[in-house]
């Protein structure tokens, strides 16, 4: 029951990061893509990790880089440290998709808090910053 109600959550978010990225002008950019886009830092990351935060195989991973390698989000660079790996990063681009990716993550939390009882949505982003920090995840 839980995996079924955070999933649904989730995929709203999802759902309208998309929608907020296609109204900005990137259109191409698909909720898959969320995968590579929200876990690529200032200083870039392989494909197999990129693949392991995502839970899938560096295969499917590959393609979704070259995607946006193709649409000019990303660029893939031999590792300097290990020649064998790629190390995908954003370019001005990619970067350009995260203000409206935060701001339709912030009108959908707004969005939310008005349909819950006063304080609720606040309790609930309390609750699980506090589950990820017991678990060891992102906060």
């Amino acid at each position: 029951m839980l995996g079924v109600l955070l999933t649904g959550a989730l995929q709203r978010l999802r759902e309208q990061v998309a929608a907020g990225a296609a109204a900005a002008g990137f259109g191409d950019i698909r909720m898959a893509h969320q995968a590579v886009m929200m876990n690529v830092g200032a200083d870039g990351i392989r494909i197999t990790d990129l693949a392991d935060r995502a839970q899938m195989t560096k295969q499917s991973m590959g393609e979704l880089v070259a995607h946006l390698e193709k649409g000019g989000y990303v660029t893939v660079e031999p590792d300097p440290n290990d020649r064998r790996a790629k190390i995908v990063s954003l370019t001005a681009r990619g970067r350009a998709t995260e203000a409206p990716a935060r701001d339709s993550i912030q009108r959908l939390q707004e969005d939310w808090s008005r349909r819950l009882e006063p304080g609720e949505m606040d309790e609930l982003v309390r609750l699980l910053r506090k589950l990820n920090d017991v678990l060891g995840g992102p906060t």
